[in-house]
């Protein structure tokens, strides 16, 4: 069984988009003056227009799917309209779209204007093609139907006459009948015609449509021809007379009908001619319009808008060159893609003329642009539009300003002509912006000249855009200009880099970074720089401005690539102060981290496990007499045992190991003590992993023997205060004599401090004195410390107690930070080696019992070595060819060390260095000028090598050529 489709619910779905639709939708019909029905029924459902247009345009609009048939069923279908009768849906929604929707359609959808409500709104949706319908076509196609009379009366439509089949094969229905004959039978009883029988002739003569149906009927049955009312059989023997047997009347005509629109049937046509009639009446038509109305298409088209605009242009005319202009910069700021001066024939000539108008404006001299081979521009105001004008700054020079010309008050006239200015200049630069009118306009001479006769126009308020206008446009064609140091052009934007202007001056760089930016063969020499720039440049690097940064450094890179360059620099500046900003400018933006590197990864090893339980301290031993049982078996066990899942140790150890130390202060204090099997079964409570077991082992005697035992569980190495704190040991001699083996004094304490009081009651002893209030007087002695064998004082040193005690204190400390952490506890999951295997157990014993492990070693953790690096970070960037790649060093920090590099490898072959090393080969002392400038910073360039991953490779380009003279190593050295 094949699966049902999907049934779509149409619904009304007021969002945001639909009341914006709606609303659009209504001012468009409005403005038409035509009926707009927002929510058109199809029986009990309401159509969503928004739905309905989205829809139909989806599937090619109107016009496509009148034109495919059952087309409208297929959109009632995909919109939830469908009901029981398909044909009707469809025309009606077709009906709906066409009213509403299909104006609005042509409109918005195919950017054309609609054709006028009376062949579209008010008419019937019959059709398509109403992207071609105009009024003369469907009027044309209108006429053809019908036949209107000339008197005005109804029309007629005339039924199409059936052809008479020519063979029975060729007629499968029922033939037509003969027409019908109705004899006409006097009336013979009078000789004089009567009323009577005058009327007999009209009684067989249909007058209504019912006769003509009886007509019909008759003519389909001729046996029942003389039947009815339609015939008259008078008595007489005339009626058996041939000739009125034979008599055939003429066949009945039908009366043609046509509908008429009336107040009832049609009361939407009435209502709008009412509004019609009630609007102002319309103006009488142009004649011109009506004579161009009669011509066919473009007989009298003129010019386009490119063409129109052109020829406005270079008419002259002001009113012309304004409309020119204004849609010149329209068209190149919407249209500037395909607007190439390569296309229309004199756009640039008739652009740069108008802007070279300027001059007029302020200065006494009239620019025009000649392109006379043979002329020898003497006249001050005439251009070389051929070669370009290599002396237009001295004729600028030589220009007297206008008296008349004042920047607070300018006439209405002198307005006009600076907003023609204006827009030809912005029409230039929007137009140059695509890199094909950008090459058009670097071959063409003139533009040079404009732009060094805008840039050197006074400073006026009024001409400071005019001027941002030209560095922008420089900025565009200069990447396919090679200019020369004596360049008018050149000369006039490093001019600009005088200014106080922050706009003028960052456009300005960038003007000159881009010099044969695009040329195949020529580069950037920027030579003659100014050393008044060159300090200005300099001083932009202290600056924190971002783009003055970036421009600045972008200049110095190109600057110095040049050996000549170099050698102005080493003349005029302190280049030193120069390598320095640069040097800090390679953490321009950087953001540092700190970052632990892992020498070693953590692992896990086998010490030897402690064999005896360590004695209870002091302090620690009042703590737990305070507690009562069970819980100080809970803290004495968490403070002197560890887990340990291969070790164990008899019942019989650890609970004289306990008894040892409780016992005798208990029963000084008249208080019980815990018995010996709720004491073992304490343990399993407190560690997870210990239990208690019974083990079978084979006698001296070969007997078997039982040994109780408490397996996972082993001794600590030094005992913890409850709050997890390890107690260190003293680890001087014990006091009163060192006795035989070397015996330490082994006193427990927690904190240096009380480990300072030990040791000053316990092995200082007379050697210190104290004041009245109990402190300690500072006063030389003999002193030393033989603290895990120190070698700082191995023997009696004379020192102040401070200088002593100040010694003592970094070993205390560090046992203190030492056993301060909590021991780590080793997770069961952990893979671990194998322990040693041990062919016996061996039986440890000690003052309190004896402790067993089934290996000789315990494992424990040995935590990961790391080292703590310095990490900086600073702008990058990937490669766009290869987004994969890693990211590479980018912004000011990159300039920054490539201007670096230029100099430690151009320096070398300047007039500068051949002087220092002619005067070095006389006997003068001196150094070379890489060692004078990278020397102070070459530390800074070694830390910024081992923290910035980026720059690395760089430096170390840089590092190489310094290297390469024998720098590199001396510097190092020396430091």
């Amino acid at each position: 069984m094949a699966p049902t489709k999907p049934i779509v619910e149409h619904t009304v779905d007021r969002t945001p988009e639909y009341e914006k639709f709606l609303e659009e939708l209504r001012d468009f019909h409005e403005k038409r003056g035509t009926h707009l029905d927002p929510e058109p029924k199809m029986g009990n459902l309401s159509v969503d227009l928004y739905k309905l247009f989205n829809y139909i345009v989806q599937n090619g609009g109107y016009d496509k799917v009148s034109d495919e048939k059952l087309m409208w069923r297929k959109m009632c279908e995909g919109l939830g309209l469908m009901r029981h009768n398909a044909p009707a849906d469809a025309y009606t929604l077709k009906q709906i779209f066409y009213k509403n929707l299909a104006a609005f359609e042509i409109k918005k959808i195919h950017n054309k204007e609609p054709p006028p409500p009376e062949i579209l709104e008010f008419t019937t949706a019959k059709g398509g093609s109403l992207l071609t319908r105009t009024l003369e076509n469907f009027v044309a196609k209108g006429r053809n139907d019908r036949e209107d009379s000339e008197d005005g009366s109804t029309p007629g439509r005339e039924r199409p006459v059936a052809e008479t089949p020519a063979s029975g094969r060729a007629s499968r229905g029922l033939r037509e009948a003969p027409a019908p004959r109705v004899i006409f039978h006097p009336d013979t009883n009078s000789s004089r015609q009567t009323r009577h029988a005058s009327g007999a002739q009209q009684i067989g003569t249909p007058s209504s449509n019912s006769h003509s149906h009886n007509n019909s009927a008759i003519a389909q049955n001729p046996g029942n021809s003389h039947r009815g009312a339609y015939v008259f059989n008078p008595p007489g023997p005339d009626m058996n007379n041939p000739i009125v047997q034979g008599f055939v009347p003429q066949p009945v005509q039908q009366m043609p009908l046509r509908i008429v629109d009336t107040p009832s049937s049609n009361p939407e046509l009435f209502a709008r001619k009412q509004r019609l009639l009630k609007q102002p009446p319309v103006a009488a038509p142009n004649p011109g319009m009506l004579v161009r109305a009669c011509l066919p298409p473009g007989a009298l088209d003129g010019p386009n808008i490119y063409e129109r605009c052109l020829l406005s242009l270079r008419s002259g005319i002001r009113s012309e060159q304004a409309f020119g202009c204004h849609h010149l910069l329209k068209i190149s700021h919407e249209r500037g893609d395909k607007y190439k001066f390569s296309q229309f024939c004199g756009l640039a000539e008739g652009l740069t003329e108008l802007a070279l108008s300027i001059g007029g404006m302020i200065y006494h001299v009239n620019w025009t642009v000649s392109y006379d081979p043979d002329s020898d521009n003497t006249d001050i105001g005439e251009l070389d539009g051929l070669e370009g004008t290599p002396d237009i700054l001295e004729r600028i020079a030589q220009l007297k300003r206008r008296k008349d010309v004042d920047d607070n008050i300018l006439p209405a006239e002198f307005r006009d002509q600076l907003t023609l200015v204006l827009e030809a200049t912005q029409t230039i630069r929007n137009m140059v912006n695509m890199p094909d009118n950008a090459y058009f306009m670097s071959e063409y001479p003139p533009v040079k000249d404009l732009l060094c006769v805008i840039l050197n126009l006074p400073e006026l308020e009024c001409v400071v855009e005019l001027k941002h206008l030209a560095l922008e446009i420089a900025e565009s064609i200069l990447p396919y200009l090679v200019l020369r140091s004596d360049d008018p052009l050149y000369q006039s934007l490093l001019a600009k880099l005088e200014s106080d202007d922050r706009g003028v001056i960052l456009t300005a760089l960038k003007a000159l970074n881009k010099i044969a930016l695009n040329h195949p063969i020529e580069t950037n020499r920027l030579g003659n720089v100014p050393p008044s720039v060159l300090q200005r440049i300099m001083d932009w690097l202290l600056l924190n401005d971002e783009d003055l940064l970036d421009i600045t450094t972008d200049f110095l890179y190109q600057y110095t690539a040049v050996v000549e360059n170099l050698d102005t620099m080493l003349k005029y500046i302190k280049i030193e102060h120069l390598v320095t900003h640069l040097v800090r400018l390679l953490s321009h933006g950087a953001k540092r981290s700190m970052r632990e590197l892992i020498v070693s990864e953590a692992r896990l090893a086998y010490d030897p496990p402690n064999e005896t339980v360590v004695p209870t301290p002091k302090d620690l031993l009042e703590k737990l007499l305070a507690i009562e049982e069970p819980e100080r078996c809970y803290a004495w066990i968490r403070c002197f045992f560890e887990e340990d899942p291969d070790s164990n140790i008899t019942q019989l150890a650890i609970w004289q190991a306990y008894n040892t130390e409780f016992l005798e202060p208990l029963k000084r204090k008249g208080r019980s003590m815990i018995s010996a099997p709720e004491f073992i079964k304490s343990i399993t409570s407190v560690y997870e992993s210990a239990g208690a077991q019974i083990v079978h082992e084979q006698g001296p005697g070969g007997q078997s023997q039982q040994k109780y035992l408490i397996r996972g569980i082993r001794p600590r190495r030094y005992p913890i205060s409850p709050d997890g704190r390890g107690y260190f040991q003293c680890q001087l001699p014990a006091p009163h004599g060192k006795p035989p083996g070397g015996a330490k004094c082994g006193a427990w304490n927690l904190t240096a401090e009380k480990m300072w009081d030990h040791i000053v009651a316990e092995h200082l002893g007379d050697s210190v004195s104290r004041t009245e209030d109990g402190k300690l007087v500072n006063k030389e002695g003999m002193f030393s410390c033989a603290w895990n064998n120190c070698q700082k004082f191995p023997r009696p040193t004379e020192m102040f107690l401070v200088q002593y005690m100040a010694h003592l204190k970094t070993h205390l400390r560090s046992e203190e930070i030492r056993h301060a952490a909590k021991p780590s506890e080793i997770s069961p999951l952990a893979p671990l080696p194998p322990p040693p295997p041990s062919p016996t157990s061996t039986t440890n014993r000690s003052r309190s019992g004896s402790f067993s492990s089934s290996s000789s070693k315990s494992r424990v953790v040995r935590p990961a070595k790391t080292v703590t690096i310095t990490i900086e970070e600073t702008a990058s960037a990937r490669d766009e060819r290869n987004p994969n790649a890693p990211a590479q060093a980018a912004g000011v920090p990159l300039s920054a060390v490539l201007i670096l590099r230029n100099i430690a490898q151009y320096v070398p072959r300047t007039e500068a260095e051949a002087e220092l090393r002619r005067r070095k080969n006389e006997g003068e002392e001196g150094e070379g000028w890489n060692e004078i400038l990278f020397r102070p910073v070459m530390g800074r360039l070694w830390e910024v090598f081992t923290e910035n991953r980026l720059l690395t490779p760089h430096l170390a380009g840089l590092f190489g050529l310094l290297e390469e003279r024998q720098q590199v190593r001396r510097f190092v050295v020396e430091e």
